[in-house]
């Protein structure tokens, strides 16, 4: 490489890096660095003075885009409006959003009648909601509860017509005049269903999540004739899920109070 370069045109006020041009048998000590360079329509070489040696110093970067201040401006300002605008209309459009799914629920929802622990309700719900969903979020009856929301805990065991069933598993538009029962309605008033002071007697669980789930579908086991034998309520029992491990003491519970519910 000679001691000189050709120069580079510039168009704005920028920092460039530079690389430094010197003869094969001179080669200064100085490091690479980024100098500015002032606004011009074109540069020439730029002298650097070092104790050793002269340098040449030469702009190398070619494929910088070149700027235009009038242009950075516009597009700034563009920008810069464009979000404002923006930053204003987003509450607007989500008050937009929420007027439409209202609308949108309007259309979609259909009348339910059905009762639910003794009381009579007419609803109107959409026909994507389970039962499980309707006990607990519009009729606020949080006792049943959802654990796997796919029929495979037992957590959410109701009664539908004297029938247990996963509430999960079910449209709550499926039940139309049917009647429901929860672990709220299995009480009569304060005095504690037979099946539910068993299980507090024999301590028939632990954490407590399972229990209501466990309580209904254990009475329902009475009823339905399969709670003759410890084995017989473990397999009719089998569907209904405890993490904490207390099967023997569930077990128990329903074999001491099967001769009462029997005639219950």
């Amino acid at each position: 490489m000679g001691n000189t370069c050709k120069p580079f045109r510039k168009t704005s006020l920028h920092y460039c890096r530079f690389r430094r041009c010197w003869s094969p048998d001179q080669q200064p000590q100085i490091e690479q660095s980024e100098i500015p360079i002032a606004m011009g329509q074109q540069t020439t070489n730029i002298p650097f003075q070092s104790p050793q040696k002269k340098v040449n110093l030469v702009y190398i970067s070619p494929t910088m885009p070149n700027l235009d201040n009038n242009n950075s401006r516009r597009d700034f300002l563009k920008r810069s409006t464009a979000i404002a605008a923006l930053t204003i209309a987003s509450p607007v459009l989500a008050k937009a959003a929420e007027n439409d799914e209202k609308i949108a629920a309007l259309f979609e929802q259909m009348p339910l009648r059905l009762e639910v622990n003794g009381v009579a309700h007419s609803l109107s719900i959409e026909p994507r909601v389970t039962l499980l969903d309707l006990l607990r979020e519009q009729l606020h009856l949080m006792g049943t509860k959802k654990g796997c929301d796919h029929g495979q805990c037992g957590a959410c065991t109701v009664h539908v017509d004297g029938k247990r069933i996963n509430s999960c598993l079910s449209l709550a538009v499926m039940n139309e005049g049917k009647k429901i029962t929860t672990i709220e309605g299995l009480a009569n008033g304060d005095k504690l269903h037979p099946m539910q002071e068993a299980f507090i007697k024999h301590d028939g669980f632990q954490c407590g999540y399972c229990t209501p789930g466990q309580i209904m579908s254990a009475v329902c086991c009475v009823k339905e004739g399969h709670a003759n034998t410890p084995d017989e309520i473990r397999e009719f029992m089998s569907g209904n899920i405890c993490r904490c491990g207390a099967y023997p003491n569930i077990v128990d519970a329903i074999m001491e109070v099967a001769p009462i519910l029997k005639n219950y």
